[in-house]
């Protein structure tokens, strides 16, 4: 089933721009980025300026995907965090809560142990902020229903 794009609420924004912020200090990475599933970018922290973030998005979307393809052959539901080591950078990728995609890129001022460490507890909070704007969008989308069954003759009769 597809799943809807995301509706940013304000709070849950800042919630989330808080705990890759959080994240960023404590892995000691370089940059880090929330990604949704379409390869849409949902906010990022650090040195970015030098990085393409549209192409990053939607590479670590497709990247997360092949990879599922990978999993379904041999029989796994997916693989949650993939890790990739280059000579200078290297880049710690996890999906959050099936629906969001955490990318952290980090270089030899940390270490691998370390990353994966502060990214389990990101992934909580993360997967708790997702939730609780789901549940807000959901919410919003009962209110645009009841909207959506007024009519033009109801809104005439109102004022006559």
């Amino acid at each position: 089933m597809p799943q809807s794009a995301f509706i940013m609420y304000e709070e849950e924004y800042r919630e989330i721009t808080a705990i890759l912020e959080k994240l960023l200090r404590e892995a000691n990475a370089k940059c880090v980025y929330l990604v949704d599933k379409d390869g849409q970018l949902i906010a990022a922290s650090g040195e970015t300026k030098d990085i393409d973030s549209t192409s990053l998005a939607s590479l670590t979307a497709g990247n997360i995907a092949a990879t599922g393809g990978l999993a379904k052959l041999i029989g796994e539901k997916e693989f949650s965090i993939l890790f990739h080591e280059g000579e200078r950078d290297n880049i710690h990728i996890s999906v959050v809560g099936q629906r969001v995609i955490l990318v952290v890129i980090f270089d030899k001022r940390s270490s691998i142990g370390l990353v994966r460490l502060r990214v389990k507890k990101a992934c909580e909070d993360l997967n708790k902020s997702i939730q609780k704007l789901l549940g807000k969008m959901e919410a919003g989308a009962e209110k645009e229903t009841i909207l959506q069954e007024i009519t033009d003759d109801d809104i005439e009769r109102l004022f006559q």
